[in-house]
């Protein structure tokens, strides 16, 4: 499997990729957990060596049984009895070749107070068949900010604005290490060079599911590391 998230998910990661079949892509596949909301553990995903997985890590992962459920197509039920293996990275030019073919990100048209275009109803989204994209956008704006101040919740977030297929797009990040990395600079906007990103669709809360950033895959740090 082709890591392309490892992102926050309650107490745990969200681990999500593509299938390499015969050095082709294949199929989405998201490890999960049998606890209730399916988080993955650190004790259930890292490496023998006890590294976590990175993002374009080639990597093999013990599976037992598919477990689709609703619009996550894409869950697989994972062996925690076993180590992950790490097998190989992939570069920048590899990676062109799992990006989806142009289209909207699912279903339009319905934003939250902060978002835009980032949720779809549950009654939409029960439709769908598929909860997992990789796109490549020319430029990302990271917006760090306090949402929650007016109401007593100090907690910071980071918010990623892009332009896809000539819609507009702010959906919230949960990549760990952009979180990170943005959340010990002041609030304000940030702005990032063509990039590959992760979008997923979260499970439902509160009658809609949520388009979330679970990657962010900048070209210039990938072609220089």
């Amino acid at each position: 499997i082709l890591c392309l998230a490892n992102s926050c998910k309650l107490s745990g990661r969200c681990i999500a990729g593509r299938e390499i079949v015969n050095k082709q892509p294949g199929h989405w596949i998201r490890p999960v957990s049998a606890r209730e909301h399916q988080e993955v553990s650190w004790e259930e995903r890292h490496y023998e060596d006890g590294s976590d997985p990175s993002v374009l890590d080639v990597m093999a992962v013990p599976l037992v049984e598919a477990r689709p459920h609703l619009f996550q197509q894409e869950n697989w039920l994972l062996d925690p009895n076993f180590y992950w293996r790490k097998a190989d990275r992939m570069d920048w030019a590899g990676l062109q070749d799992f990006v989806e073919p142009e289209g909207p990100l699912w279903v339009n048209g319905q934003h939250t107070g902060r978002g835009l275009n980032d949720r779809i109803s549950v009654q939409e989204a029960e439709r769908l068949r598929s909860s997992l994209l990789l796109v490549r956008v020319n430029s990302l704006t990271i917006d760090v900010s306090c949402p929650g101040a007016a109401f007593g919740n100090p907690k910071r977030r980071l918010q990623g604005q892009f332009q896809y297929q000539r819609d507009w797009y702010h959906l919230r990040v949960t990549d760990p290490v952009y979180e990170r990395r943005f959340l010990a600079q002041p609030d304000g906007q940030h702005r990032l060079g063509e990039s590959c990103l992760t979008i997923s669709l979260g499970e439902p809360f509160e009658g809609y599911a949520y388009k979330l950033i679970a990657a962010i895959i900048e070209r210039s740090e990938t072609e220089k590391a």
